[in-house]
């Protein structure tokens, strides 16, 4: 798209925080008409024209992304849906459930503007616009559209409002998973005096992983569920005595005695 085509394209911020300044920032920069309103007293990005409130900033938009947060999404889109246009989207870009998400779809429907759900997949910080972003929902289409040529990273999933949410809450439950048992595991290496040790210990675990890494896992979680509930037992009984509390290892061990029991019943064992 020509500098004179994205000087046509008017883009609404709601919400701008670290990661909806960081967007409307190089929105501006990529040619950008935009627009930001946030209720708190926020310093604006050079270039973003203060709106006075969300039906200002969505009056005359082609796109609205909705970058305040999860709670404050339905009452954002209900201020401004009635302002926008009917050929307008609405892309909320927060993280919430896929129910939630489907909820504010409903709304959306009912006033007027197309819905996108769109997942932001990784830290806006450092990178702005180009942050992958995938989008579902009938808006996700345009949404792409809108954004691409700006310079944005936006990939389309099939399925209705919910599912760009669903798959990044599900590598959520990984990676944010990963990482509390990394934290919960130096604190009781440091408590325990060897953090440097462990630390390289999962350096390497990590530096070695591959696709064949999930497998080994969840087979020999499976396999090995029996022992492996012992194992953590006696892990979350020593973080307790170092002072640490075992979140992360208490709910490996829950998990790891459930699976040994459904192992147990599928076997017809008591």
């Amino acid at each position: 798209m020509s500098s004179d085509a994205t000087s046509e394209t008017v883009v609404a911020v709601l919400g701008l925080g670290e990661a909806g300044s960081a967007l409307a920032g190089d929105l501006v920069r990529a040619g950008a008409t935009v627009r930001g309103y946030d209720p708190a007293p926020v310093p604006l990005p050079e270039g973003v024209r203060e709106a006075r409130s969300e039906a200002d900033a969505v009056t005359g938009a082609h796109l609205v992304l909705s970058v305040n947060s999860a709670s404050a999404a339905h009452d954002a889109l209900r201020a401004g849906a009635r302002a926008a246009s009917p050929t307008a989207v609405w892309a909320d870009l927060n993280t919430a459930s896929p129910g939630a998400k489907r909820a504010l779809a409903a709304i959306a429907a009912a006033h007027g503007p197309m819905f996108a759900d769109v997942a932001i997949m990784a830290p806006v910080p450092g990178r702005g616009l180009r942050v992958p972003m995938l989008a579902c929902g009938p808006g996700a289409a345009r949404t792409a559209e809108l954004l691409v040529p700006l310079g944005a990273s936006v990939g389309t999933v099939e399925g209705g409002p919910g599912a760009a949410a669903e798959r990044k809450l599900l590598r959520s439950v990984f990676f944010k998973g990963l990482a509390a048992a990394v934290v919960e595991a130096l604190a009781a290496g440091r408590a325990a005096g060897c953090e440097d040790w462990l630390r390289e210990n999962i350096a390497a675990e990590l530096g070695r992983a591959g696709a064949a890494t999930v497998d080994r896992l969840v087979e020999g979680t499976h396999r090995h569920a029996v022992r492996r509930t012992s194992e953590m037992a006696a892990a979350t009984e020593m973080l307790r005595e170092l002072g640490v509390e075992p979140a992360v290892s208490a709910a490996s061990r829950d998990l790891l005695a459930r699976l040994a029991a459904d192992e147990s019943r599928s076997h017809g064992g008591s």
